[in-house]
């Protein structure tokens, strides 16, 4: 059975907790952003550009047949690739519902990031789940 968001960002949480300063938590979040799929060209459109973020970043949003949300995402920063990738580990594969009844700000929260990030690219992680819950929203209004 699919975890939850909740337990998901525990995890992830966990995860955190064993690296110690921030230097290697970047490090960290670079790393979860290496291993996201490359998207095509045809993919980096306009229509998938996110607004509201410093880097350029591109989301693809698909709703699947079980009535879940796959999303992929990419960057041109290093960094922001690995927010994609941790917002892409907690949302993607949810039911819209699902997605729209988690606050995206508590797993910022409980991650950390509010101290470590700058205003900058907490804007641009604000942006990029306001996203993720704007599409969950529309696929919601769908049904």
């Amino acid at each position: 059975m699919m975890r939850t968001i909740d337990e998901e960002l525990a995890d992830l949480a966990g995860e955190f907790d064993l690296l110690g300063d921030w230097e290697e938590r970047y490090r960290y979040v670079i790393d979860l952003g290496r291993e996201l799929a490359p998207l095509t060209d045809a993919e980096r459109s306009d229509a998938n550009k996110v607004r509201g973020c410093a880097s350029q970043v591109w989301l693809v949003t698909e709703p699947q047949a079980a009535g879940t949300v796959t999303f992929r995402g990419d960057s041109d920063a290093q960094i922001v690739r690995g927010l994609i990738a941790i917002l892409i580990r907690l949302f993607s594969g949810r039911t819209p519902e699902a997605i729209m009844a988690f606050d995206p700000k508590v797993a910022f929260e409980s991650l950390g990031f509010a101290g470590a990030l700058s205003s900058q690219r907490s804007n641009g992680l604000a942006a990029m789940a306001t996203r993720i819950r704007r599409d969950a929203d529309a696929l919601t209004a769908r049904t």
